[in-house]
């Protein structure tokens, strides 16, 4: 797996408040878990910075959190706007 890429706090910061206005606690996604398989899943809460340096989130029946660069909308969802007309 190749290494994350090292970003700026201001930009942890942008891709946490992102990733948390296009996909609120709730909204159905799809992880890649470390075996490979990709999982449809509920995010559980909103996502957040651990330790710092990781941009994560926690989801329904999945242990521990994964990395944002390991989520994404499933294909046949919609992301919220955020509520912009």
């Amino acid at each position: 797996m190749p290494r994350p890429i090292r970003r700026s706090p201001e930009q942890l910061e942008h891709q946490i408040a992102e990733f948390n206005r296009r996909y609120p606690v709730g909204t159905t996604v799809c992880v890649e878990l470390d075996s490979g398989e990709r999982r449809t899943t509920i995010t559980r809460s909103a996502a957040q910075i651990l330790g710092g340096h990781s941009p994560v989130i926690w989801l329904e029946g999945v242990r521990g959190c994964y990395l944002l660069d390991r989520v994404s909308i499933p294909r046949d969802t919609t992301p919220t706007d955020g509520g912009a007309a």
